[in-house]
């Protein structure tokens, strides 16, 4: 089994979800008392909150990046980064080491074309929708990526800051998704990606109309693909 790298605490509850996705899959596929191989480097997500306030991706790109080191020299065999937004600098990561980076967005977009469709809804943070490198990577792959209006996109930011990542669901943040996400499938949208690691914890499958790509799992099953490989 190989060693799986993982950048978390962005937050920490996400990265938790994470851990436990990776390790009850390896448990699924090979049996027994198994679990997966891995190491994490946790940052701290306050000084990574105010990086993004401030528009200053590139000192938290350095950030990332010397978490990464930190995982390599560790002895990881690849690196995973536990959430979305944080993907807006990825070159960063993947620069500063020789061991392969495993992009969320290619996972979540193989995965999507192998159901067929090419225009998917996109729930996530107001950087990861607005800033364009989700949509971008996505375009590369045949798909078609539709966010909600910015109203939509201001409550989706707003559930995810100021209560996924303390912990908090409420029942009515919960029927704002399941609006926000019918509005975007009658608009035509045949899937729904569930963009931000922290989404999971609100709402799932049973909340929409359309399937949903739940990146989170998604990019877990692939870590776990390349250690089990």
């Amino acid at each position: 089994m190989r060693t799986i790298g993982l950048i978390g605490g962005m937050s920490w509850e996400s990265s938790a979800e994470y851990y436990r996705l990776i390790n009850e899959d390896v448990r699924t596929r090979l049996g027994g008392q198994h679990n997966a191989r891995s190491l994490m480097a946790t940052v701290d997500f306050g000084e990574i909150e105010a990086m993004q306030r401030a528009g200053d991706w590139d000192g938290a790109g350095k950030v990332l990046a010397e978490a990464a080191k930190v995982l390599e020299r560790g002895g990881a065999d690849f690196i995973g980064l536990c959430t979305n937004t944080m993907h807006r600098v990825a070159d960063r990561i993947e620069a500063a080491v020789a061991v392969p980076f495993v992009h969320l967005v290619d996972a979540t977009a193989d995965r999507i074309r192998a159901a067929g469709i090419d225009r998917v809804g996109l729930l996530a943070t107001r950087f990861t929708m607005e800033m364009g490198f989700y949509a971008e990577r996505m375009a590369r792959h045949g798909i078609e990526v539709a966010v909600p209006p910015a109203e939509d996109r201001a409550v989706v930011h707003e559930i995810i800051y100021g209560e996924l990542t303390l912990g908090v669901v409420t029942d009515a943040s919960r029927d704002a998704y399941r609006r926000i996400m019918a509005d975007l499938a009658a608009a035509g949208c045949a899937g729904m990606i569930y963009g931000c690691t922290e989404i999971t914890l609100l709402v799932d499958e049973t909340d929409t109309t359309v399937p949903v790509f739940d990146s989170t799992r998604i990019h877990a099953e692939r870590l776990v693909d390349l250690a089990l490989a």
